[in-house]
């Protein structure tokens, strides 16, 4: 068995990932031809991972000349605990301004000590909105590691 084949994790082992971390780094092609990778807070939403962000952001600039993205969450600091995600995909930016403030309660519900900080943010959600896109990028190939399951050795 090869050394890929045994790090690799299940579907199962990715949604847990997925639910436990907080940042994906996201790189979209810059319009000088240079990655441009920017960290940002996520939800993983039926095997697309959400985010949303200023609508005049470079990020969304990049996107709609070249949808494509390259997203990564990992984590682990020493060679042994590192596990991760790199996901290729397409990105959909989303301007409509209801599916926004929904998909942004839903982000703020994630970040937040829970449902009334979502209610106290209501108005305020309601305002940024109109300045910002959701992004939902759909996963075209998916390449993942869990270097744990090498037992400690490298």
């Amino acid at each position: 068995m090869s050394r890929r084949d045994q790090i690799v994790m299940s579907e199962a082992e990715r949604i847990e990932l997925l639910d436990s971390q907080r940042v994906v780094v996201v790189t979209s092609n810059g319009p000088r031809g240079w990655p441009h990778s920017m960290p940002l807070w996520y939800v993983a939403r039926e095997g697309e991972i959400w985010i949303w962000t200023y609508a005049k952001s470079q990020k969304v600039r990049n996107l709609e000349r070249d949808p494509r993205a390259t997203l990564l969450v990992e984590t682990g600091t020493e060679y042994v605990e590192l596990r991760g995600m790199m996901i290729e995909a397409e990105a959909e930016l989303v301007r409509d301004v209801e599916p926004i403030i929904d998909f942004a309660k839903e982000l703020t519900l994630r970040y937040s000590d829970g449902i009334d900080a979502v209610e106290g943010d209501a108005a305020a959600l309601e305002a940024q909105a109109p300045k910002r896109v959701a992004i939902h990028f759909k996963p075209v190939r998916v390449a993942s590691w869990d270097h744990s399951k090498l037992g400690g050795t490298y």
